[in-house]
Parts: C-alpha cells; structure tokens; sequence
C-alpha cells in the first residue's frame, strides 16, 4: 500500500473545465449515463457541432472522456452508415490538493484494519456512525424543508437516476475501496443511505434502500416503498 503520487496532469485536467461552455458540455455527457454522439452534444447545448467535437476532443486528451465509435442510427450492415465519434466519461480518477494530501490512503489504512478486526461487513459502531452522518447529510441540505431525495443524493455526489420510480446511482463516492473491502463499504453505505431517507422525514419514506450492484452503478439502489 503506497501513497499515491502527485500528478500534474490532474491539475491540467481540472483546468480544462474552468472554461464555461467546456465544463457545461462535460456535466452533460457525465449526465447521460450512456456513450454520446457529437451532433446529440450540440444539440442539446445549443451551441455548433464544430465546437462541441473540439471541446469533447480536448476533454478527451486531458483524460477527463473517453471516445470510441459506435453506430447511432441502431442499424447494422451495408447502408447503415459509418459508426460515427462517440463519448463518455473516463474511468481515470482526478484529484488535487494543495498542499499535497492523502485521505485516500488514511481510508484505505482504517477499511483495511476494521476488516482484519471483523468478518469484513461494518460494525454496529459504523453502522450507527453512517447512518447518524446520514441523516445530517439530509438535514443540512434543506435547511428551508424543500430539499428533495433527488437533490440530496445529487449534492453529495452520488449522480442518481431514475428509472421506473427506481433510483440508481451513478457514481460511488467511496468506489476507489470498493473492490477491496466490497461487504464493507456497501453496508456502510446503505447504512448512509438510510440516514438520508430518515434525515428527510416524512419524504423518507417513500423509498427503501437496497443492494442491487450493476455495472456502472453504486451498490445502493433506492427502490420504492412498499
């Protein structure tokens, strides 16, 4: 287990969202959950197919997408047109800190010992922790009662969708422990996760918490109340 080492190209990606229309452009293909095409990207930002291949280009040498090609159109075989450029978001993660910090490896250190000290699953004492950090998380995101399960979730970095009255979510906070300490992280953050259902109250209980692990998603699903 090592730190890891500074980047400076971390720091050079980061600066590529600090122009507007660029950053707009990465938030939305981030926001598709699926590959997109350039003419779908312009489209949808009212801007020129020129410009939004040059920017979605440029966030894909700086590491922040990544492109392929795939037929839009659904056909296949002869007349179904060339597969044309599309993108999504890279699986590289970035980070800066300034001075340099490592809370990555503080959190891998205190996952590590609190699975050699159990069976791998969280302890009461997490559970209670992450389900009480829960609820503040919830709290402290409506502080004029209008906050919804939706906009919670979203503000702490969870990127959540819905499907069929289903909420899956995007993105893992805590992924880069996942494939070591899997039982670990997914108890603790169902444990969050139903936190945030109660800091909300009587909204709270529309949804129930689950483990429902897919590709591409967060191990938590937030499914409809029964």
């Amino acid at each position: 287990m090592t730190a890891p080492a500074a980047d400076s190209s971390d720091l050079a990606a980061v600066a590529l969202l600090d122009e507007r229309v660029r950053r707009r452009l990465y938030e939305w293909v981030v926001a598709q959950g699926h590959p997109v095409g350039r003419e779908e990207a312009a489209r949808s930002l009212g801007i020129t197919r020129s410009l939004a291949a040059f920017h979605l280009d440029r966030l894909t040498e700086g590491g922040l997408l990544q492109a392929g090609y795939q037929r839009l159109s659904g056909r296949t075989g002869p007349g179904a047109g060339r597969p044309a450029r599309v993108y999504s978001r890279a699986e590289r993660e970035f980070a800066v800190t300034l001075p340099a910090r490592h809370y990555e490896l503080a959190a891998e250190l205190f996952a590590e010992t609190l699975q050699r000290i159990g069976d791998g699953s969280p302890p009461p004492q997490l559970i209670d922790a992450a389900h009480d950090a829960g609820t503040r998380i919830a709290q402290n995101a409506r502080p004029n009662e209008t906050a919804s399960l939706l906009s919670v979730l979203d503000a702490a970095g969870y990127e959540p969708a819905q499907d069929d009255g289903t909420i899956r979510l995007r993105n893992c906070p805590f992924d880069a422990l996942v494939d070591e300490h899997r039982p670990l992280v997914c108890g603790t953050n169902l444990a969050l996760a139903q936190g945030i259902l109660d800091g909300l109250g009587e909204e709270g209980t529309d949804y129930q918490p689950r483990i429902d692990s897919q590709p591409g998603y967060c191990c938590v699903v937030f499914k409809p109340a029964d």
